[in-house]
């Protein structure tokens, strides 16, 4: 039992140590082309089926191969052709922008330009004014101009790292994605490339390049998010990682048109239609290993009219659920003042709620109370 357990202490030393060398991003294409390459050996040797034995593995394999050079020389060691600098995306609406943004995983090795970092920290100086927090603790975004140890992103070079008090306090990590979810969507306009790093980040690195800026007695870092431009050289494993992260779950496991969330809301049909994709760029934001751990209730009123919307947790994690949370809340805002549908959040009792009976989980966060226009 005991020596069951030093192995997986022993592999998982490993695979970190590999996360944070650079590495672990070719080791799957590796490790693929090492056994159909020893296929191909085994085909070889018997004899028998040629081409299913060893001609089609040795192909793959050498494909594989090849395709780990060319990723080793272009992205490991930067060897490639300069990139343009992307596009402002100031022609798309906000949904239409909200739509565009994916997380990026591979950043050209260049900086910002100066204009495009007066302009980036213009918006983290708006977004974190304590006027534009939901709760009363002062979160803040340190920016970061080094590599810092990060997995699976390749090339970032400039971050933005989200701390609020050492003193847990949930609002206050809503706030963090809330405020950074706006920074990274004037980013997108920007035509900028934006990652949120959670569990990938090594703490180490960010606080020996935060220095004096972090004080452990009164500081937490929440999560980082890398911003730069896109580039297109990529590790194979990491195109395949996005294509499986852009699956979503159905909006019918999102929205609720009962606050117990036992009836799923149907976005086209009254009055919740008039919210139109306000429901489409929630159900897209980006959330830890894609997780999607927010839940919606739309509340209706006497006159059949939304009265407000109800925001629930499904986990109890106490950091990556409510910065999930948070960047929801960002998204409706911003869905909401781009269909001219006023409201506000604000934070209900069980009995401004109307519930008898309040479920540890999904744990209730926050509601949108719909205003007249």
């Amino acid at each position: 039992m005991a020596s069951a357990s030093s192995l997986k202490s022993a592999l998982w030393d490993l695979k970190v140590r590999l996360q944070f060398t650079g590495w672990l991003q070719y080791l799957p294409n590796a490790l693929l082309a090492l056994v159909l390459g020893g296929v191909a050996a085994a085909g070889w040797l018997i004899g028998a089926f040629p081409a299913l034995l060893f001609w089609m593995p040795l192909a793959l394999a050498s494909l594989l191969a090849a395709n780990l050079v060319f990723d080793l020389v272009t992205v490991k060691l930067g060897l490639r052709p300069a990139e343009r600098t992307p596009a402002r995306l100031d022609h798309l609406d906000a949904f239409d922008l909200m739509r565009a943004r994916l997380s990026c995983r591979s950043f050209q090795s260049r900086d910002l330009s100066p204009e495009h970092h007066a302009e980036l920290m213009a918006c983290v100086s708006r977004q974190t004014e304590p006027a534009q927090q939901l709760g009363h603790n002062p979160i803040r975004f340190e920016y970061v101009a080094s590599p810092l140890t990060v997995w699976p992103v390749v090339g970032a070079r400039e971050f933005l790292v989200a701390i609020a008090p050492r003193e847990y306090d949930r609002t206050a990590v809503v706030d963090v994605g809330r405020s950074l979810q706006k920074v990274v969507h004037h980013a997108t306009q920007m035509g900028l490339a934006t990652c949120w790093i959670g569990p990938g980040a090594d703490h180490e690195s960010i606080l020996r390049h935060l220095g004096s800026r972090f004080d452990t007695d009164r500081d937490h870092i929440i999560c980082i998010c890398a911003v730069g431009y896109a580039s297109k050289f990529k590790p194979a494993v990491l195109r395949l990682i996005q294509r499986v992260q852009r699956k979503r779950l159905p909006m019918a496991e999102l929205f609720f048109a009962a606050p117990d969330l036992g009836v799923p809301l149907d976005p086209e049909a009254s009055p919740f239609d008039a919210f139109g994709r306000c429901y489409e760029v929630c159900q897209w934001a980006p959330s830890s290993f894609n997780g999607q751990t927010t839940r919606c209730a739309a509340v209706v009123d006497e006159q059949g009219r939304v009265a407000r919307f109800d925001f629930f947790a499904t986990t109890h994690s106490q950091f990556y659920a409510p910065v999930a949370l948070g960047i929801w809340l960002a998204n409706w805002e911003i869905g909401c003042e781009a269909a001219a549908l006023p409201g506000r959040f604000e934070v209900l009792g069980p009995e401004q709620r109307s519930v008898t009976h309040a479920p540890e989980l999904p744990r209730y966060d926050i509601s949108w109370i719909c205003e007249a226009g």
